[in-house]
């Protein structure tokens, strides 16, 4: 056995669904990770390397037997670094798919020899074991869970491998290791979540943290090597973050991969580390000292009843406290949900990155953006021009006859400071030809017409440029419903709809934008003298507060309890629970097995 083995940690951004496309792609990588002179070598991808992770229903579509996969990888091999072949050498690969076995759809990752006499050499194949079905996961829906993890040999030594919240649970990690690993090769696609500052001195969204502490706790209590390839790329809103690492023995990262980039990252790793850290810290030589009474533990607690027998006559949990009143709050946790402070060159990052990979999954490199003088367009606009070029970002103002002249002059300051292309419309012909046929129209009516007339203006220049439109709408504004239905939430792309008004401004103020456009009171314009907060009734500051919290899980009865007050509690409460309809697609009556959005599912970037 050969102590050095040189892990190629792959980032990868499938293009989503497009399986022939992606494999094409791997041929680069397969010749960059040929090193003629090196040992052992493996290249590791990420979880759903081909396809995509958020496929939905597109699972079925996607699926190839482990074989089909081998075979295809393997002409890709071979086409790519043909001398590489002719002399002989080899190259190991880890990588997640989506499997069909035995007519089950599976999330599986396969350690496979490529290049080898013969054909290529299926190593092993893990299925995943931990099905996430909660939050924005829903796999449990679309493949069947896998039932063990297992070591096996490879050319170089003994591996494992874990699909992304496998390792979330500790037990995995310790099988793999009593089963003789040296290396969990832990392939994943985890979205990015949380914007808060740290001070941990890790770069990133808050999941990167979790996931380095995770990777590093795994290594150091098994004293193994963990290699982590994380996918990278937009799905549906949805960022991978990439940060792919190696963790040795001693849990220290080895190598770490850039935030939300591709890269093929080579590690080359000593294997005899791990007798050196098992001899000076045999965590894992006790585990198996009292592995036989643990093993009796196990069994014992998980053949032990759910819960106990409770006892209607005494109204208490036979031989156990009372149960709780669930009538009463649940517990919450002291420290109340994350900070609306926001790491502004993490979110510019992570935003600039999102409209890329949205603009090119759809086939556009323009967008066109409504310049309305407010600090939630001008973000936009902003963010636009980093991600794609001032030169391919149209700026349009299209004011009505009674707009405010400052909406005019504080689009122009953006227009001017990004030097976007510039266009405007004026819409009041368009509104008073229409509403000349209802003179009754109340102040509501006609700013919904305004608000319509702009977004069709939107999308028929976004037909004229061949430039897809931006969404400027915040968080604040979609929770409380403060949009005009099928207008300003109409534009497919919407980089600030995650971030509260707050916490937009936040950003402008980290981007730059002009002071005047974030002092002034935010107003939809479509009154003389409106502002947002006075339609409200309660601030920006006070409701994003309430929002946070509630979004968090905490009732009302909680934030009254901890200060808040009673009467601005329920106005949010108020307004978030009546407008959930308009953050809804139009129901549709169910009559067949097969209808759209719910038993036919494809997602919005398929």
């Amino acid at each position: 056995m050969t102590s050095p083995l040189t892990i190629a940690l792959a980032q990868f951004r499938p293009s989503k669904g497009r399986y022939a496309d992606n494999l094409a792609r791997l041929g680069p990588m397969f010749a960059a990770a040929d090193t003629p002179h090196a040992g052992p070598r493996v290249l590791h991808l990420p979880e759903t390397a081909l396809t995509g992770y958020f496929l939905e229903g597109g699972v079925r579509d996607a699926a190839r037997s482990a074989g089909t996969l081998a075979r295809e990888l393997d002409e890709t091999y071979r086409t790519a670094v043909p001398a590489a072949v002719a002399a002989g050498r080899t190259l190991d690969v880890v990588i997640g798919f989506y499997e069909r076995w035995q007519s089950t759809l599976y999330n599986s990752a396969m350690y496979v020899t490529l290049g080898a006499h013969g054909g290529p050499v299926i190593r092993h194949v893990h299925r995943k074991v931990f099905l996430p079905t909660y939050g924005l996961f829903d796999e449990e829906r679309f493949v069947e869970r896998g039932r063990e993890v297992r070591a096996f040999d490879t050319p170089w030594g003994r591996a494992a491998m874990l699909v992304c919240e496998d390792a979330w649970h500790s037990l995995t990690g310790t099988v793999a290791a009593l089963d003789g690993a040296q290396v969990i090769f832990l392939s994943a696609a985890a979205p990015a979540r949380g914007i808060e500052p740290r001070d941990d001195g890790i770069a990133g969204p808050a999941t990167v943290a979790r996931w380095d502490r995770l990777i590093r706790d795994i290594a150091e209590e098994h004293g193994i090597f963990v290699s982590y390839a994380n996918l990278v790329g937009s799905e549906g809103g949805k960022a991978f973050w990439g940060s792919s690492s190696v963790a040795g023995p001693s849990g220290d990262v080895q190598a770490r991969g850039p935030l939300f980039e591709e890269s093929l990252l080579p590690v080359t790793i000593d294997l005899d580390d791990v007798a050196r850290v098992r001899a000076d810290v045999p965590l894992l030589a006790d585990l198996r000292t009292v592995l036989p009474a643990l093993r009796a533990a196990l069994d014992r607690v998980g053949h032990a009843p759910e819960v106990a027998r409770y006892d209607a006559d005494a109204g208490q949990n036979a031989g156990h406290d009372a149960p709780r009143d669930d009538h009463q709050p649940a517990a919450r946790p002291s420290g109340g949900p994350p900070t609306l402070d926001i790491n502004g060159p993490l979110v510019e990052q992570w935003l600039v990155q999102f409209i890329r990979d949205e603009f090119a999954r759809r086939g556009f490199s323009r967008a066109v953006v409504g310049l309305s003088g407010g600090v939630d367009s001008a973000v936009t606009a902003m963010l636009a021009a980093r991600a794609l070029g001032p030169e391919n970002v149209v700026g349009v103002r299209m004011p009505y006859c009674t707009s405010s002249p400052d909406s005019l002059a504080h689009a122009q300051l953006v227009i001017d400071e990004l030097g976007v292309t510039p266009r405007t419309i004026d819409i009041s012909a368009a509104v008073d030809g229409y509403l000349a046929q209802g003179p009754t129209a109340d102040a509501a009516r006609r700013g919904n017409v305004m608000a319509r007339m702009r977004m069709i203006t939107l999308f028929d220049l976004s037909a004229h440029y061949h430039a897809l439109p931006l969404g400027t709408g915040n968080k604040t504004e979609r929770l409380f419903g403060y949009f005009t239905w099928h207008a300003d939430d109409s534009p497919p792309v919407n980089p600030l709809g995650d971030l509260f008004k707050t916490q937009v401004w936040a950003l402008a103020r980290h981007l730059g934008v002009p002071n005047a456009i974030i002092g002034k009171p935010a107003s939809a314009d479509l009154i003389a003298g409106q502002t947002d907060e006075g339609d409200f009734g309660i601030s920006y500051a006070k409701a994003d507060a309430i929002l946070n919290w509630l979004l968090y899980g905490y009732t009302p009865a909680d934030l009254i309890a901890r200060g808040f007050d009673r009467a601005e509690v329920e106005l949010v409460q108020r307004r978030l629970e009546s407008t959930h309809w308009k953050r809804r697609l139009p129901t549709v009556a169910m009559l067949s097995p097969t209808a759209i959005g719910e038993s036919y599912l494809r997602p919005v970037d398929y």
